[in-house]
């Protein structure tokens, strides 16, 4: 196992073990091969003897590059920040931060064990500062703390992934059959409150929250980032 601390971050070790035969791998082909069989199969499909037959060599040898699976994970999250494109600020911090946030879905939908890993197993890696660093940057001319901008970088990660893995687990569907039962509650007459909150405001079926992205994380970033006093 890698050690505890920062010394097990494996961006902070050796490409490869010093010892033993010339490196014949790189952890960037191992992160490609592993992304590969959880984009195919899932994320319960990757494992280094997997990773090691896909590659055509031993499970051994991947541990010379990689310690543990969770070294993996970690090197398969920071990969997938790569595939952002930057864009200069444009003035409009907001837009730029859910142009982010958009491509951030798009990279998920292309990676699906992505969102709940994301969730689960955050990391920040060398791809994961560069990301950082845009987002700060489209964040310069805002008044707001940095604690706050450092907040509002963790929610627009975090609830894009949330946003995204309900869309591709089925969100839909299950909001519809919410609907469906909350009907049926209401009609029991037992629920006055929520009936009569409902009346007031209904207009028919609600938008598929995953429709309704940007308009929920801009009030989310805006109220973050509003309600903090500069550093």
């Amino acid at each position: 196992m890698a050690p505890d601390g920062p010394g097990g971050v494996i961006w902070m070790r050796p490409e490869h073990a010093g010892t033993g035969r010339p490196a014949r791998r790189s952890r960037e082909e191992i992160t490609a091969a592993a992304i590969a069989i959880a984009d195919r199969e899932g994320l319960d499909a990757v494992s280094m003897r997997r990773v090691a037959a896909d590659l055509g060599t031993g499970a051994a040898s991947l541990y010379r590059y990689v310690e543990t699976r969770e070294d993996l994970l970690d090197l398969m999250i920071d990969a997938t920040g790569g595939e952002y494109v930057f864009a200069e600020p444009t003035g409009d911090w907001l837009a730029d931060l859910l142009t982010i946030g958009d491509q951030a879905r798009a990279i998920m939908r292309r990676h699906p064990w992505l969102p709940s890993l994301l969730i689960t197993h955050s990391v920040l890696g060398p791809n994961g500062l560069v990301l950082l660093e845009h987002v700060l940057a489209a964040l310069a001319l805002h008044p707001a703390g940095t604690a706050a901008k450092l907040e509002a970088f963790a929610m627009l990660t975090t609830v894009t992934a949330l946003f995204t893995h309900n869309e591709l687990t089925g969100g839909s569907q299950r909001q519809r059959r919410n609907a469906a039962y909350l009907q049926h509650a209401l009609a029991t007459g037992r629920y006055p409150r929520l009936a009569e909150l409902l009346a007031a405001t209904d207009t028919g079926p609600g938008p598929d929250p995953a429709d309704r992205y940007r308009d929920i994380m801009a009030r989310i970033l805006t109220g973050l980032l509003a309600s903090q006093p500069p550093a």
